[in-house]
């Protein structure tokens, strides 16, 4: 009986969750561009660095969903959520990603409730886990993105820096990056040759780009690019020295990896061991590992054992990753 509830609450929410998806997830190609372009203009005007005599951009959607569109314009942290989503290269609003993450968490919560219901701490724990799941496979997605980009950012700098030698213009080069290159980089140069074709002054619109992919790389471009339009000089030596000190760094970075290569193989061996080990012995001795999951007091130590392990995760992963 209690198996038949488990999945009969997991089916119900599953639908609920496809039916906000469905609703949600309802919008045009067009009205999409025409957001993109506003939100850059917001941005710019959000830096007191574009000057409109009327207000022409409305808040940003967090969902179509009315009750719940309301709900993320009180929470602070909802921008910031959507950024997070649209650097991981996701076509999702911050409401759905949201909906999902809760459904996830409660209904994981309330499947193990239901089928073990004399341990409300470990349910509780795996809820908190399932809840984590959406939240890392977005943050997963978005190093994926931005690392690629990363790799691939020199070509499109030396693709510009071509294009300006021969004597086009620099906006130019940025449409022939986003026709010639691949992704993520030709979509971040579609938008910002987009933004400044809609009207946006090119400053304002590099910014935006600087905002959109947040490495360091991409800082030294803009803000190179800056200093040289003030001051002038050679753009294409500016645009190939770039270049050049971005695929060093990358030369660097790949043999600090070699490096500590030793290093991130014990962390990952000492981090997947405990668990090994439970499930070992979980087959070989169940009854010296039943105790925890049987004793009142065995949930709450598996619970501080689970918090050590992330902790200690956590500092071995700060001491063998290293910034170049």
């Amino acid at each position: 009986m209690a198996l038949f509830l488990a999945l009969l609450t997991f089916l119900i929410v599953a639908i609920v969750a496809g039916a906000v998806w469905m609703i949600a997830g309802r919008s045009d190609g067009r009205q999409e561009m025409v957001r993109r372009r506003m939100e850059s203009v917001r941005k710019a005007e959000s830096r007191g660095e574009v000057s409109l005599d009327l207000k022409l951009v409305r808040d940003e959607l967090y969902s179509n969903v009315p009750q719940l569109q309301r709900l993320l314009m009180r929470l602070p942290w909802a921008g910031s959520l959507q950024n997070f989503i649209n650097q991981a290269g996701l076509r999702m609003k911050a409401g759905k990603f949201f909906l999902w993450t809760a459904v996830a968490g409660l209904g994981t919560y309330v499947l193990v409730g239901l089928l073990y219901p004399d341990h409300g701490v470990m349910a509780l724990a795996i809820g908190l886990a399932a809840l984590a799941v959406p939240i890392a496979f977005v943050a997963f997605t978005r190093a994926r993105r931005l690392a690629k980009f990363e790799e691939r950012f020199p070509e499109a700098l030396d693709l510009i820096g071509r294009a300006v030698r021969a004597g086009h213009a620099f906006t130019t080069g940025l449409e022939m990056v986003s026709k010639e290159s691949s992704e993520p980089v030709s979509g971040e140069f579609r938008a910002t040759f987009e933004e400044q074709n809609f009207g946006l002054p090119l400053r304002d619109a590099l910014l935006n780009m600087a905002e959109r992919v947040p490495l360091i790389d991409v800082r030294f471009f803009v803000t190179a690019l800056l200093v040289q339009k003030e001051t002038g000089g050679n753009l294409a030596e500016l645009l190939d020295e770039l270049s050049r000190l971005i695929r060093e760094r990358f030369r660097i970075y790949r043999e600090v990896k070699v490096r500590t290569a030793q290093g991130r193989l014990t962390a990952a061996i000492l981090i997947a061991l405990p668990f090994f080990l439970l499930i070992v012995l979980q087959f070989l001795n169940p009854d010296y590992v039943h105790v925890l999951w049987t004793d009142p007091i065995g949930p709450i130590i598996l619970g501080i054992a689970l918090g050590l392990q992330v902790i200690g995760s956590l500092v071995i992963w700060k001491i063998v990753h290293i910034e170049v």
